[in-house]
């Protein structure tokens, strides 16, 4: 049915700009100086950042940073009041709503439908970009992969209102899994998700990067952060307060400032991954 709906929606036939591959550590997107202002509060002020293949970056900061605006400036989501926005060698408003489609898949904090289409249909829509160009052949092939990888297969057939937020997440990461973008852009896509499926996200992010895409990805937890990217940015103030290595980024000055709460940061026993606790007092002590 959904690919049905796709065909009949005149996306045959149209000129689009298919994106050009990016070498790993290539830029894939910008953004320089970007202001925005919801009513009279600014959220970003003069935010900059770099995205480049191969790398999974993320995004981490307290509640208000700016975390969620800056992602949707760089998928062309938000236009900010002030700065430049670059996807490939053009400025975001260069690109066409389908071709823009075509170069990045952006993953929101919430999924939500209002009818009942059954998983497998919510995957394929993440194919719909590509109908009328010669990757639209991959469809099922790309469909079947992505709800392989996120685990969703089972359920393919339920309607995605029957599920738990956990699974709905699933499926949601899959449809832009199957989208097959070298830019993936995701908002907390492990905020509903257990333990196990927490990592899942996370190694799926690092598959990707190891592919040759840029991923960026909203995270709370700064363990996750720690273990899973090659470079962290730090959002505070609505500005990039910190960007780099997970080593030299998670410091404790630094993260105390941000977070407005004591912090410790050590080295992992065994891996060497920097761990971020909260400063405790001990009872009693």
């Amino acid at each position: 049915m959904i690919r049905a709906i796709l065909r009949r929606g005149g996306l045959r036939g149209r000129t689009r700009t298919l994106p050009a591959p990016v070498p790993a550590g290539g830029l894939v997107a910008e953004v320089v100086g970007a202001r925005i202002a919801l009513g009279r509060r600014p959220v970003l002020d003069g935010a900059g950042l770099a995205v480049r293949a191969g790398e999974v970056l993320a995004l981490v900061g307290p509640n208000g940073a700016g975390k969620s605006t800056l992602l949707g400036v760089l998928a062309g989501d938000l236009v900010p009041d002030a700065g430049e926005v670059r996807i490939g060698d053009r400025p975001v408003g260069a690109w066409t709503a389908p071709e823009l489609a075509l170069c990045r898949a952006v993953l929101p904090q919430a999924a939500a439908l209002s009818f009942p289409f059954p998983v497998a249909d919510v995957v394929r829509m993440g194919r719909a970009p590509w109908a009328g160009t010669d990757r639209e052949d991959e469809d099922e092939a790309a469909v079947a992969e992505a709800m392989a990888a996120a685990e969703v297969t089972e359920f393919a057939a339920r309607p995605f209102l029957a599920l738990s937020g956990g699974e709905r997440a699933r499926v949601a990461l899959a449809r832009v899994l199957a989208q097959r973008t070298g830019l993936l852009l995701l908002d907390e896509p492990t905020a509903a998700l257990d333990l196990r499926h927490q990592e899942l996200v996370l190694r799926l992010c690092r598959e990707r990067a190891a592919a040759g895409a840029a991923v960026v990805v909203v995270l709370h937890d700064l363990g996750l952060a720690a273990a899973h990217a090659d470079r962290v940015a730090i959002v505070h103030g609505g500005r990039v307060a910190a960007d780099g290595p997970p080593s030299e980024v998670l410091d404790e000055e630094l993260l105390g400032r941000v977070y407005r709460q004591p912090v410790e940061v050590f080295p992992h026993p065994r891996t060497g991954v920097p761990l971020v606790v909260p400063k405790r007092t001990v009872p009693g002590a």
